[in-house]
């Protein structure tokens, strides 16, 4: 009998691990894992080859579309942001569902996702790019002030910057031109209405296939810390049904405007006093997502997408949880340094409602610094409404503690929540 077709997945840094991967879908086919060459797969080939087959990517794509090719996949998704163009190519030359290169483009460049969501009527976010210094100051003429600067492709907040002045603006254009070239975007900068002690953005998770896009969830966030760092997650969101549809119909019109046929989407929005708008859609599963799904719905996402790149039709969206399922984030200090010590663990574990919590780095770890939302831990838990959330979650986190030292100094830190300007 012949081995059935495998499921191929271009892995890398992104939004599940290789056990996440193997238990939502090594049940539905054999797995096969497209490695390309980094420091984060070098760290986890062991792993993944008990997991799968591993094929090692060349970088050169005809190559690589051979070498897929032969494996005779019956799918080929990722969960990696820098493999959505990758992979978009590969399904492409096979012939397999997935995002068609054009559309990848799409969902990977935020400057060509603006301009086809404005033509499209969908959202019209004043957008330019600054491809060099000269650039920069009509950009900001275009767009006025305040903006936001972030490049034209990354993820989890890399390089983004707010400037709210004309003094923000010459220290922003000092940082971005310093060192090698990049394209930038600078967009108007939008303004989140009041939302108390919870953030003033939310994600929508979306699946689509054969018969269209569905909504999975709308999932709430904690307050982004600034500039726009982001620190974790709830289900469900706190929003009223009418907030929710409203947010739900302008993400499933974002994926359609964007072509989207297959896959899931996290379309970030933010709610502005004018009502919701359009932050960035993403074409993959969102960070985390897939742990928050499975503990607050028993929902595998991983699965879904699985499912939905053989072809198949993905589970139908799950029942909103009856209390609120968490997730909180410690984030790396801005400055550079190396971790110390890492305390606390066993006091929040010990708490009621803490469900876990999982460091990221190790003493010794050297953290780059930066404005991107580099994260240190995984704090989860629980509580029976988002007031008990919030109140749970200033009574854990200062009790982790991190000490840091940039070889002349030593300092320690704990996570903790931001708090809106606006309340």
């Amino acid at each position: 009998m012949a081995e059935p077709a495998p499921l191929a997945v271009a892995y890398d840094v992104g939004s599940v691990s290789p056990a996440e991967i193997a238990v939502g879908a090594a049940d539905l086919a054999p797995l096969a894992f497209l490695l390309p060459h980094s420091p984060h797969v070098r760290t986890l080939r062991p792993v993944l080859s008990r997991l799968g087959r591993v094929v090692q990517l060349t970088g050169d794509r005809r190559r690589d579309t051979v070498l897929v090719r032969r494996l005779a996949p019956a799918g080929v998704l990722t969960f990696s942001e820098n493999l959505v163009r990758l992979t978009s190519a590969l399904t492409h030359a096979l012939g397999l569902p997935g995002h068609p290169p054009e559309v990848a483009e799409l969902l990977t460049d935020k400057y060509r996702q603006r301009e086809r969501l404005r033509t499209a009527g969908v959202d019209a976010v004043r957008c330019r790019t600054v491809p060099d210094a000269a650039a920069w100051e009509p950009a900001l003429a275009a767009v006025g002030l305040p903006a936001v600067v972030k490049p034209v492709h990354g993820q989890g907040s890399r390089g983004t910057y707010a400037v709210h002045d004309r003094a923000e603006a010459e220290r922003t254009r000092a940082r971005l031109f310093a060192g090698p070239g990049e394209t930038w975007v600078v967009e108007e900068l939008l303004p989140g209405r009041p939302s108390g002690p919870l953030g003033d953005y939310v994600s929508v998770e979306t699946a689509t296939g054969p018969e269209g896009t569905t909504v999975l969830a709308v999932t709430g966030k904690h307050p982004l810390t600034p500039p726009f760092r982001e620190s974790g997650q709830f289900w469900p969101s706190a929003l009223s049904d009418r907030d929710r549809t409203a947010v739900s119909r302008l993400a499933v019109r974002a994926v359609d405007a964007l072509g989207v046929t297959t896959g899931l989407c996290h379309t970030e929005i933010k709610l502005t006093p004018d009502g919701p708008r359009i932050i960035e859609v993403n074409g993959r599963l969102g960070g985390h997502l897939n742990e928050l799904a499975r503990r607050a719905c028993g929902t595998d996402l991983v699965r879904a997408a699985a499912l939905l790149a053989l072809g198949a039709l993905p589970p139908p969206a799950p029942a909103p949880p009856d209390r609120v399922y968490f997730q909180f984030n410690g984030l790396a200090p801005v400055r550079p340094g190396r971790l110390r010590a890492l305390t606390g663990g066993d006091e929040v574990r010990s708490l009621d409602g803490i469900t876990g919590h999982r460091p990221y780095v190790r003493p010794g770890d050297q953290l780059p610094g930066g404005v991107g939302s580099v994260f240190l831990d995984l704090l989860t838990g629980d509580a029976p409404d988002h007031r008990a959330m919030v109140d749970l979650l200033d009574r854990a986190l200062p009790l982790l503690r991190y000490e840091f030292t940039d070889g002349s100094a030593t300092w320690t830190e704990s996570p903790r929540r931001s708090h809106p300007p606006h309340g």
